[in-house]
């Protein structure tokens, strides 16, 4: 709505447009007006609404504010002959000068009239940031398109040379206000059901109705206002407000359940010009007639139906044909209402002096239905002879004056006639003010009337008045209600106003309270004027089958009757106009992915397809076809809508949002939530079923879209209050360390990217999905090695990459791309610092560095214990998935099988809890868990299963145990030609390292010969820890060999071949090392005999060295002591218990 005109600019130069004739000059130069929309500038300045000519699909995905694009490109990557705009700013006297807020580089080259002199400091910077003076530019040729039916009135022109200019906004509060809000709140009830309520709740009772509704639809009127006046509003009601206030989740459900209630409006409004037409103006036109005495509603019912399907097809057709004509007798059905509301209050006054005449003829002090006799008396004289009178025929089913089979009630009780409008000086009132609520099926009867109370014959209550419907205060608040909505009709309008923000608050209050005083007083009027039996006649059955309104009205009932028929036709039609354009907005916004087709219609953007559905819709309440079944059902969901209006101002305020400067002052977040009390209050009291339904059909709504994951960015409030649920709960988690019952490993997963910044292990991601499964914190960290200056760029892409592979692998979390001048320091980086307060990381995943036997280059081994280190010396737990590319997909389930722990030292019961997590996902969920520990000669076995087991059962974890005995038993041979072959395999790739350095220092011709230890570093690490000193390396030495290679350590000039002649003996090996290499051959024995064929096995990690030199020797312990094993997760605990047996 605001993207084309946001960037559209004009040059307004006479040359261009020749240029532009002439086909020479580049695109964005020719510019063309369009008719669209206006402009709201002061008088002085000449304004223009331009868009570019070729590029169409601009506005599609600009935001629909406005002003909220800004290119922030590289100047090069934007040619100058598709993105280059500029902008025509005045001086005031018509003199256009040119200026660029987006210049190109090869502009800003040309001459210095592009840059201003006094701009110096900022010259680089004015193509991303603009100029003030550009801004302000184009804030001034912003212009808000109407949503609704204007642009659609007027044909477009088919030649393209003609170009229309659009009038600006010039409607005032009263007509683009006032008087729409007013037509589209005074409706259908006021004419057909507030006589028939006032006399049901009593004149007391009806007040606080009115009261009720009435404070509702001003409370959210005020919240509305409030939201209406922040910022520029364009046209869509209430759904733009909500869903720009509430997030696209909000604005989606509640937006359908205010199309729902406009498309049910429509259905009530067509239902009560129907009911007007057959009840009152023609009855003679009903098609289906009652059979029996009984079964007048539900032909009623079928005619309804009938006529009201005829009515919804003409009304569609008229809509679909010209929308326009609908418009243009807007303010005829408008004056419709305003004469029949005039001539209640003419009748009202009338009635002081001269009540007219409506008597009602009562049997007892039971009302009878008038309209089936003529003479209200039991006989009548003709011919001075005394004859039975139609009355008595119906009672008694004869024609002469014989009681045999008269009714028993009839014959005890005389027939009298009341004044059906006593008129206002009767004090009638007293007898009014209280309810008199009744059954369905219950006679009409006056109070303190004379009667004799004796039973009659059931077939002749057709011949009363009766009840149609169970009345109570709450069905009667849900029938009121959509007598008071329609205090949207100024917001939708908003395109249209002069100054929106000041009409739409003071033209919506000025029509609610208009509209509440008629109400008040009309409930005032109806109970002084009519009589009570009267008012609870919904149909007019006592006088005649007159409207009852009617009989109060001067200068006649029809005018009442011809008024509230057209002014109902009139509000259906605009119903049926409105639901469709908010339904093709919703579709537009893209929001609910399965209504995309309701965006498209007509060539002139008149929603077909979302007419179409609107009439399907509607056509389900005219099914009901009963106006006191659909009235409560629009109720709910215009509820919904005015409650989450309410909400959306409540929080914005509280949060006390930046950008919430609202213009109008007279609100505060007590109102909102006293209107939102209300509207929730007023959903169960009228229909608590009702209710229901429509939350669900929100909530599903709601959860629809927030499962298709809305791609819409409103900057809305309940971003906002996430933010502060957010500080709040990470406030209190820094009141001390989690307990140990709330212990749960919160994920640091360091991810490696290879040179294309694809993830070189995305089954890492994987296995935390299974391990999280959703719950807790998980940061997926990763670092590029570079300047950060220079790759800002690469880094932002590669957090994209891993975004997109943890969507892949259903990885709820976060990710943290560091950039630094070496691997390790990035890895301590994002190991010091991520997270935030109390939610940061406890555990950290790290990936195998697979190879490091086969490279030269030491760096990934070295990075890897680096990193082991630098967990332990924070006290975080980790977790070494070895082999991880044959761990199982998301996608793979293991219906059998073992996950086996083995339990060698105790580190804080993370082994224990691992696969109890783990269990937790669908992929392991059927895997038994096994827990091994290991005895040594003086322990007691058999008593050591006993205590695990205990130890199990008081953690409430399942799973076999089982105690491994190890003998001690003289180191084998095996094991010292492992030790040996580890030994000399160090020695030669260091030996390989210094070569290769002594080869990089000759190419390089390097001066300084005397730092021979920082010129070695180049070889060893980045992290400038390489050895070069051959004496401090961890080895066993024949003396003979260790002199020869300190003679030769300046040249290092040893080759291959003397590499392999040195064979160290066994006896001269270093003995730690030897009892390293035989705990993990011994171990590893023991753990493949038992657990080659498991799912996973979990064991201990040992830790590093503390002495660095044997840094190369720690890497093969762990590779003898996981060899044979296809899926090993290596486990290091942090220094704290992470277990409980306590509750």
């Amino acid at each position: 709505m605001g993207g084309v005109e946001e960037r559209g600019f004009l040059r307004g130069s006479d040359r261009t447009g020749q240029e532009c004739a002439a086909g020479s000059a580049p695109r964005p130069a020719c510019l063309a007006a369009v008719p669209r929309g206006a402009l709201a500038a002061p008088p002085a300045m000449p304004h223009f609404t331009v868009v570019p000519v070729e590029d169409k699909h601009r506005a599609e995905y600009d935001s629909v504010e406005g002003l909220s694009w800004v290119d922030y490109r590289e100047p090069s990557s934007a040619p100058a002959a598709s993105d280059s705009y500029d902008t025509v700013s005045s001086d005031g006297h018509g003199n256009h000068k040119e200026n660029s807020p987006f210049l190109n580089s090869s502009e800003a080259s040309k001459g210095g009239d592009y840059y201003d002199k006094n701009l110096a400091l900022f010259e680089e910077e004015l193509d991303i940031r603009p100029k003030v003076s550009s801004l302000l530019g184009k804030l001034v040729n912003y212009t808000n398109l109407t949503q609704g039916v204007k642009e659609h009135e007027e044909a477009e022109s088919t030649d393209g040379s003609k170009k229309k200019v659009s009038k600006s906004p010039s409607m005032g509060t009263l007509m683009g206000v006032y008087l729409p809000c007013m037509q589209n709140i005074f409706g259908v009830i006021l004419f057909l059901r507030l006589t028939w309520m006032v006399g049901m709740a009593g004149v007391l009772q009806s007040f606080l109705i009115v009261l009720l509704c009435c404070c509702c639809t001003m409370l959210t009127t005020i919240s509305m206002s409030a939201i209406a006046t922040n910022g520029v509003v364009p046209a869509g009601g209430s759904y733009f407000m909500i869903s720009r206030s509430l997030g696209p989740e909000f604005g989606g459900a509640v937006g359908l359940c205010f199309y729902l209630g406009t498309t049910f409006a429509g259905a009530m409004y067509i239902l009560g010009a129907i009911e007007i037409l057959l009840t009152y103006i023609v009855p003679q036109a009903a098609i289906f007639h009652p059979s029996g005495a009984h079964d007048a509603s539900s032909a009623m019912l079928n005619n309804m139906r009938v006529y009201g399907t005829v009515f919804l097809i003409l009304m569609a057709v008229v809509v679909f044909v010209g929308v326009k004509y609908v418009n243009k007798f807007a303010s005829l059905f408008l004056a419709c209402v305003v004469i029949s509301i005039l001539s209640i209050y003419a009748g009202a006054i009338k009635s002081i002096f001269d009540p007219p005449e409506f008597p009602i003829c009562m049997l007892g002090n039971r009302t009878l239905s008038r309209d089936q006799f003529d003479v209200c008396a039991k006989t009548v004289v003709k011919d001075n002879i005394t004859v039975a009178s139609k009355l008595w025929e119906l009672f008694c089913h004869s024609t002469n004056l014989t009681t045999e089979n008269c009714d028993e009630y009839f014959l005890m009780n005389n027939v009298s006639e009341v004044a059906g409008i006593p008129g206002a000086a009767s004090g009638i009132l007293k007898d009014n003010l209280w309810s008199n609520y009744l059954e369905k099926g219950e006679i009409l009867e006056k109070a303190h009337h004379p009667s004799i109370d004796v039973a009659g014959q059931k077939n002749n209550l057709h011949l009363y008045v009766l009840s149609d419907i169970a009345t109570s205060f709450m069905v009667l608040v849900g029938i009121f209600f959509p007598s008071v909505t329609g205090i949207m009709a100024g917001s939708n309008r908003s395109g249209d106003l002069k100054d929106a923000q000041k009409s739409i608050p003071v033209g919506t209050i000025l029509a609610i309270v208009t509209t509440s005083l008629v109400y008040f007083s009309c409930v005032l009027l109806f109970g002084a004027c009519i009589e009570g039996v009267v008012l609870r006649d919904k149909f007019g059955d006592a006088v005649n089958k007159n409207l009852v309104v009617g009989t109060l009205s001067w200068p006649s009932p029809w005018v009442i009757v011809i008024g509230s028929f057209f002014s109902t036709c009139g509000a259906g039609l605009q119903s049926l106009t409105g639901a469709p354009r908010l339904l093709q907005a919703i579709a537009k916004d893209n929001i609910i992915p399965f209504l995309w087709v309701f965006g498209h219609g007509k060539a002139n953007g008149e929603p077909t397809w979302a007419l179409l559905l609107t009439a399907l819709i509607a056509e389900l309440g005219i099914l009901i076809a009963s106006l006191d079944m659909v009235a409560p059902i629009l109720s709910m969901f215009f509820l919904m809508c005015y409650l989450f209006v309410n909400l959306a101002c409540a929080v914005q305020t509280l949060l006390r949002t930046p950008n919430w400067r609202p213009r109008f002052k007279y609100y505060h977040w007590a109102l909102s939530f006293l209107g939102m009390s209300i509207c929730l209050a007023l959903m169960f009291i009228s229909s608590w079923y009702y209710a229901l339904v429509a939350m669900l059909i929100a909530g599903m709504i709601y959860k629809y879209i927030e499962y298709q994951g809305a791609e819409k960015e409103w900057g809305d409030g309940i971003r906002g209050l996430s933010l502060s649920a957010a500080r709040y709960a990470l406030l209190r988690l820094e009141e001390g360390p989690p307990h140990t019952k709330n212990w749960r490993p919160q994920l640091l997963v360091l991810l490696k990217l290879d040179e294309d910044l694809h993830v070189k292990y995305p089954r890492l991601l994987t296995f935390a999905s299974q391990l999280k499964a959703g719950k807790g914190l998980t940061i997926i960290g990763s670092v590029i090695q570079g300047n950060f200056l220079e790759t800002y760029g690469e880094a932002q892409a590669a957090e994209q990459t891993i975004k997109n592979m943890m969507e892949i692998e259903k990885v709820k979390g976060f990710c943290q791309v560091v950039v630094a001048n070496k691997v390790r320091e990035g890895i301590a980086h994002l190991i010091q610092s991520c997270g935030l307060g109390g939610m940061k990381h406890n555990t950290v995943v790290l990936g195998w560095p697979y190879g490091w036997r086969q490279s030269e280059d030491p760096r990934s081994w070295k990075t890897f214990i680096g990193t082991v280190r630098c967990t332990t010396a924070a006290h975080l737990a980790l977790l070494v998935p070895k082999n991880v590319s044959f761990y199982p997909s998301n996608h793979e389930r293991y219906n059998e099988g073992n996950i086996d722990v083995w339990w060698i030292v105790h580190d804080g019961g993370m082994l224990m809890l691992l696969p109890f997590l783990l269990k937790q996902h669908k992929v392991w969920r059927k895997c038994k868990m096994r827990i091994f520990t290991v005895a040594q000669m003086d322990d007691n076995s058999i008593q050591m299963k006993k205590d695990l087991a205990t130890f199990l059962y008081q953690l409430r974890i399942e799973a076999e145990v089982e105690v491994v005995e190890m003998h001690n038993s003289d180191i084998s041979a095996y094991t010292y030609e492992r030790t040996l072959m580890m030994e000399q395999r160090s020695q030669m790739l260091r030996q390989m390292r210094l070569t290769k350095t002594e080869r990089e220092r000759e190419a390089q011709l390097v001066k300084d010969r005397h730092s021979i230890a920082r010129l070695e570093s180049l070889y060893s690490d980045e992290e400038d820890e390489g050895d070069s000193v051959p004496e401090n390396i961890q080895m066993t030495w024949t003396k003979e060999k260790c002199d020869a290679e300190k003679r030769n350590r300046g040249s290092a000039v040893g080759t291959f071949r003397d590499l392999i002649s040195i064979k160290p003996e066994w006896e001269n090996l270093n003995q730690s090392n030897v009892r390293r290499m035989h705990t993990a051959v011994k171990l590893n024995e023991v753990i493949v005999n038992r657990s080659h064929d498991a799912r996973l096995v979990l064991l201990n990690m040992p830790g590093p060295p503390k002495n660095t030199d044997g840094d190369e020797n720690y890497m093969e312990f762990l590779e003898v002591l996981t060899e044979g094993l296809e899926r090993v997760l290596l486990v290091r605990g942090g220094g704290r218990e992470v277990i409980t047996i306590y509750s």
